[in-house]
C-alpha cells in the first residue's frame, strides 16, 4: 500500500503541482527532475518512480515549470536549457519536503534526466549534505560545468550504450566528480531507453542505488 497525494509546492507567487507517493515504512524520498521538455507525466520517469515506490522508497513527481512556461518553452525551447532556474526550484522543492511533516523523517535523493540531471547536481551542492544520493538517466550533468567537484552525494549516471555523444558528455563530467561515482552504460539502449528491457534495467540499478546509500 502506498499513500498518493497530488501536491502544491510554492516558489514565491508559483505554485508547482506534483505527485507525491509514499509506500508503507518508506525510508526514503527520491524527488524527479526531468528536463528537455518534459513533465511529471513523463511514462519513462513515472515508471521508474513504480519500480521505487515497490521497493518501499517514496516518490516526488514535479513540475519544474508552470502550465505557462511550458507553452513558452514549448515554442522557444530556452527554459529547459535554464540549468540555474531548473535547480533552483529544486531546491524550493527540497526545502519544501524537509519541512512537509509527511516527508521531513525522510533521507533524500535526487532523480534527474536530461537536463533535469544538471539541475540536480547543482541543487544537491547547495542543499547542505541533505541529499545522499543522486541517479542520472541520460543526462546532462556537464551542463553542471564547475559545480561537479563540489558535489559530495554518491552519484550514478546511467547512459545508452547508443548513445554515443552523450556517453563522451558523461565521460567527461564523471572525470570532474570528486564523489562516490560510478558510470553505467546500457548496452543496445538509445538516448530514451524505448528499447526492450532496457528502461527495467535503469529502473533496477537505480533502485538499489538509492536503497545502498539510503540504508547509510
Amino acid at each position: 500500500m502506498a499513500d498518493e497525494t497530488l501536491v502544491k509546492i510554492q516558489i514565491g507567487k508559483l505554485n508547482l503541482e506534483g505527485e507525491l507517493t509514499i509506500p508503507q515504512g518508506a525510508q526514503g524520498l527520491v524527488l524527479f527532475a526531468h528536463g528537455s521538455g518534459s513533465s511529471r507525466k513523463s511514462p519513462r520517469n513515472r515508471y521508474v518512480a513504480e519500480v521505487l515506490n515497490q521497493a518501499g522508497i517514496a516518490t516526488l513527481l514535479f513540475d519544474l515549470l508552470t502550465a505557462e512556461e511550458e507553452v513558452v518553452d514549448e515554442r522557444t525551447r530556452e527554459l529547459r536549457f535554464n540549468i540555474e532556474l531548473l535547480a533552483e526550484r529544486l531546491e524550493k522543492a527540497t526545502d519544501w519536503a524537509i519541512k512537509n511533516p509527511t516527508t521531513k523523517h525522510l533521507s533524500l535523493g535526487y532523480f534527474g534526466a536530461s537536463t533535469g540531471a544538471a539541475a540536480a547536481l547543482i541543487a544537491e551542492t547547495r542543499t547542505s549534505n541533505l541529499i545522499k544520493a543522486i541517479v542520472s538517466r541520460g543526462g546532462r550533468p556537464d551542463l553542471a560545468h564547475s559545480h561537479l567537484p563540489k558535489v559530495k552525494a554518491p552519484t550514478l549516471l546511467l547512459v545508452g550504450g547508443l548513445d554515443e555523444v552523450v556517453i563522451e558528455l558523461n565521460e567527461k563530467a564523471l572525470s570532474q566528480l570528486r564523489c562516490p561515482k560510478e558510470l553505467v552504460i546500457i548496452k543496445g539502449a538509445t538516448h530514451l531507453f524505448e528499447e526492450s528491457g532496457t528502461l527495467e534495467k535503469v529502473a533496477g540499478i537505480a533502485r538499489d542505488w538509492f536503497l545502498k546509500y539510503f540504508s547509510q
